[in-house]
């Protein structure tokens, strides 16, 4: 006689779903992934999204490089394999977010089309809309807060995108904002009134 139970029901089939979770927040879940060489801008323009979005009663989690890479991935180098490890680790994280209803924004250079392709896949077409922050190598030079351009110009710091690594242009981004052009609160307004619509409340 077999000790298998009968009838037995796929946990995932148990669970309540997206939609009751959604309903509950009133609102749309989504992925709006932040792509951009170091010094772009991108962390900068998260962060003003998430508070205006927090403002119009919006529950936003924000995901970039300090608040996983000294958490689920501080175990990760900056090899090739690791950078692949820590974009997967990232597209699962933002998958489990909004398969619960969350909004989340994601910060992060992903430098290359197969990065960003890779977190797609996971998150899913539907639920992932790729923002570019086009702004020079120049530019982003002169915000190096951090010297990390200078020490990879100086050859310190090994395969640094921009440098001595490559950044490839997005084959197709949702949404494309150059912050050498305008504002912050520009830039700001304009990720807004694209999104709004995607996230719009649920009566």
């Amino acid at each position: 006689m077999s000790n298998k139970p009968e009838n037995i029901t796929p946990i995932f089939a148990q669970m309540l779903t997206r939609s009751d979770k959604e309903k509950l927040l009133s609102q749309h879940s989504a992925c709006f992934w932040f792509t951009g060489l170091s010094g772009s801008g991108k962390s900068t323009l998260a962060i003003e999204l998430e508070k205006e979005l927090h403002k119009k009663g919006y529950l936003i989690k924000l995901l970039d490089g300090d608040n996983v890479r000294t958490g689920i991935n501080k175990n990760l180098g900056f090899s090739e394999t690791d950078r692949n490890e820590n974009i997967r680790r990232i597209a699962e994280i933002n998958k489990l977010f909004i398969e619960t209803g969350v909004i989340t924004i994601s910060s992060f250079v992903s430098p290359t089309n197969s990065l960003r392709n890779l977190a797609r896949e996971i998150i899913g077409n539907s639920n992932f809309y790729l923002v570019y922050i086009n702004t020079s190598l120049n530019v982003c030079e002169t915000r190096d807060v951090k010297g990390l351009y200078s020490k990879a110009r100086k050859g310190e710091i090994p395969d640094f995108t921009g440098i001595s690594a490559p950044f490839e242009e997005p084959e197709k981004a949702f949404l494309e904002i150059n912050t050498s052009e305008k504002s912050i609160s520009e830039c700001v307004n304009i990720l807004i009134k694209n999104i709004l619509p995607i996230i719009k409340k649920i009566n």
